[in-house]
């Protein structure tokens, strides 16, 4: 075990109203003159791309091209497509537009393009030979935070797996969150995204990898998202509550960038995964059991803290009711967010608990849970989610 830490993040972040007007300077940074733009069919229809290219034309740089094929869970078959863009037309460099789907995206594009194989062969921690192009993600959700991470995740067009590689070298150059992108952003996106930030604040808390600076990150997260997530999907236009939710699932994003996330996601992960769901309302779905799980002795301290930061009275409180308390507080909000609340809410697919349980172990992101779990244990938790 080390006796240091370690933090990962970008090189440069910009968040704030017009952020995004940086990018011409960020690319002269990187003297990036041919990049390859990643994106979605969404944010091309949205109007945010053109304000995107817009900006390029009018710094002079005319030669990027475009790659808006990317589907809400990117597949093998997405980074293939982009790469064989990116190399017939000779790009030097990358830029992601969108939420979580263009980032994993062009990360892995831009993994591609530097290392051999094909991303199977990186699934799993710190497996990159060599650094990506520069790559500039310019974020569009207030939630994933792939914007700034070391992590991608991307689905098995044959096995419909969806791996999680995790690496240093996929961590974006520079990082832009700009609230002006996100306020168009619809009532269930902003949900979806959103209780996706507040997950990886919970789960980086509760991290076996958790520190002092992850842990400040993370309660802070929690308590911003917990006060502004309903006023952002309600009132998309309302700028401060779409710019206090960019601060938050950034400072979620580095919670679990360098704490590592657990049990919800590595559920969620095959779930989303072989089934082509929501990650994020998978993600909801699953929270209140894996916590459950995790309402342990070690924990339940942790447990309080975080219903703390959700403004529970809790002070005079003895820990383990205190946490029962957070984790029915959890439930609570979820639903008054009308959030689904079971995985036969978003279908009716029968579904392999046991593969995925066993998928789900193996998940990069179990590797910091605060408790280990049985394959049993796990399709416990499934099928009390169902």
């Amino acid at each position: 075990m080390k006796s240091f830490i370690e933090l990962y993040g970008p090189v440069t972040s910009l968040i704030g109203e017009s952020s995004h007007k940086e990018l011409i300077n960020q690319l002269n940074i990187y003297d990036a003159k041919r990049p390859l733009i990643v994106t979605d069919e969404g944010i091309a229809k949205a109007g945010i791309l053109d304000k995107i290219t817009h900006l390029l034309s009018r710094g002079g740089l005319t030669e990027y091209k475009l790659f808006t094929d990317v589907h809400p869970n990117p597949t093998t078959k997405d980074v293939e497509a982009g790469l064989t863009e990116y190399k017939t037309n000779n790009c030097d460099s990358l830029i992601s537009v969108g939420g979580g789907s263009p980032h994993d995206c062009a990360k892995a594009i831009g993994m591609m393009v530097t290392n051999p194989g094909t991303p199977v062969d990186y699934e799993g921690v710190d497996k990159l030979q060599e650094r990506l192009p520069p790559l500039i993600a310019i974020n569009t959700t207030a939630g994933t935070a792939s914007e700034m991470t070391k992590f991608s995740v991307i689905t098995d067009e044959e096995t419909h797996h969806k791996m999680v590689i995790v690496d240093r070298r996929l961590t974006p150059k520079v990082a832009i969150n700009d609230p002006l992108l996100m306020l168009s952003l619809p009532p269930k996106l902003t949900k979806e995204t959103g209780v996706d930030a507040l997950i990886h604040a919970i789960e980086a808390y509760l991290s076996k990898e958790a520190n002092y600076l992850t842990d400040a990150c993370a309660l802070q997260a929690i308590s911003i998202i917990h006060k502004n997530l309903e006023t952002a999907a309600t009132k998309g236009r309302d700028l401060e509550a779409r710019t206090n939710m960019a601060f938050a699932q950034y400072l979620a994003g580095l919670a679990f960038n360098n704490a590592g996330l657990g049990y919800v996601h590595a559920l969620s992960h095959q779930l989303s995964g072989y089934y082509n769901l929501s990650h994020g309302f998978c993600n909801a779905i699953l929270l209140t059991e894996v916590c459950s799980f995790n309402n342990i002795p070690t924990t339940r301290k942790r447990f309080k803290n975080i219903g703390l930061a959700m403004g529970l009275n809790l002070e005079n409180i003895d820990d383990h009711i205190a946490a029962q308390q957070t984790i029915s507080a959890l439930k609570d909000y979820l639903l008054a967010l009308d959030i689904p609340q079971k995985i036969s809410d978003i279908t009716n697919q029968t579904l392999d608990f046991k593969k995925m349980a066993s998928h789900a172990q193996k998940d990069a992101c179990s590797q910091t849970n605060p408790r280990k779990a049985l394959i049993d244990d796990l399709i416990e938790i499934y099928k009390k989610c169902y």
